[in-house]
C-alpha cells in the first residue's frame, strides 16, 4: 500500500479490500484453518463413542474451543507480512487514523478465518446429534463471538509483531483474554439445551463485541507504535 493510498479518505476500505484480495490469493491459509477446525471437532466423537446424550452435552464446548484454536492459526500473520515489506511503516506515517486501518485489517481477518468457521459449524454439529434449534444458537453465538476473538487477537498480534517465536507468545497473551467469550458462547448453547433463556448470554456477547470494537483497534494501534519504535 503506497503512502498516497494510506492518505486517501477511504483508508479503511482500501486496507479492507487489499487484505481480502490477499486472502483470496492465499486460500491455503483459509483451508488450513477449516481443516484444523474439522479435524479437532471430528476427533471427539471418534474418541468418546456414539453415546448421543454425551455428544450433545459436550458439543458446545468442543465446537467453541476448536473455533478459538482455529482462529489463532492465522493471527501471527495479521501484521507480520506488512512488517516484512515495509507497509506497516507507511501505515504508521499515514495521516489516516491507524486505529481505523487496524480495524480494516481485523475485519478482513475475520472474513477470511472467522466467518468460514461460523458457516461450517452447523455441518459439524451434526456429528454431535445437535438439534436444528441448538445449531442455530451455536451459529449466532459464533457470529457474535468470533469477531471478538479477531479483535482481541489483533492486540496480541500488534504486541508480538517482529518478535522471534511470536506465535507461541501470541497464544499465551490472547487465549486467557478470550475465556469469557468461550464461557458465554458455549453457555448460550448449553442454556438452550437445558430449556433456559439465551438472551443473557447473547447480551453479554454483544456487550463484549461493542467494547472490543471500540477499544481493541486503538489499543492495537498503540501497541504497533510501541513495537515499531
Amino acid at each position: 500500500m503506497s503512502s498516497t493510498t494510506a492518505k486517501s479518505p477511504s483508508g479503511f476500505m482500501v486496507v479492507l479490500r487489499r487484505d481480502l484480495r490477499v486472502a483470496l490469493r492465499r486460500r491455503s491459509d483459509t483451508f488450513s484453518t477449516l481443516i484444523f477446525f474439522v479435524m479437532v471437532v471430528s476427533l471427539f466423537p471418534l474418541g468418546v463413542g456414539p453415546e448421543a446424550q454425551l455428544l450433545r452435552t459436550m458439543a458446545p464446548g468442543v465446537l467453541w474451543v476448536a473455533a478459538m484454536l482455529a482462529s489463532m492459526l492465522s493471527l501471527p500473520r495479521l501484521f507480520a507480512d506488512d512488517h516484512a515489506d515495509g507497509t506497516l511503516e507507511q501505515m504508521l506515517l499515514s495521516t489516516q487514523s491507524l486505529a481505523l486501518l487496524v480495524l480494516g485489517k481485523t475485519l478482513a481477518h475475520w472474513v477470511g478465518s472467522g466467518l468460514p468457521l461460523v458457516l461450517l459449524s452447523p455441518v459439524l454439529a451434526l456429528q454431535f446429534d445437535m438439534s436444528a434449534s441448538a445449531s442455530g444458537v451455536l451459529v449466532l453465538s459464533l457470529l457474535l463471538g468470533t469477531p471478538i476473538l479477531s479483535l482481541i487477537g489483533s492486540v496480541g498480534a500488534a504486541l508480538t509483531v517482529g518478535l522471534r517465536g511470536s506465535s507461541v507468545l501470541l497464544s499465551l497473551l490472547v487465549l486467557p483474554l478470550t475465556i469469557p467469550v468461550l464461557i458465554f458462547g458455549a453457555g448460550a448453547v448449553e442454556a438452550h439445551n437445558a430449556g433456559l433463556g439465551v438472551a443473557g448470554h447473547f447480551s453479554l456477547l454483544g456487550a463484549l463485541l461493542i467494547v472490543s470494537l471500540v477499544a481493541a483497534p486503538w489499543v492495537a494501534a498503540a501497541a504497533l507504535r510501541i513495537s515499531m519504535e
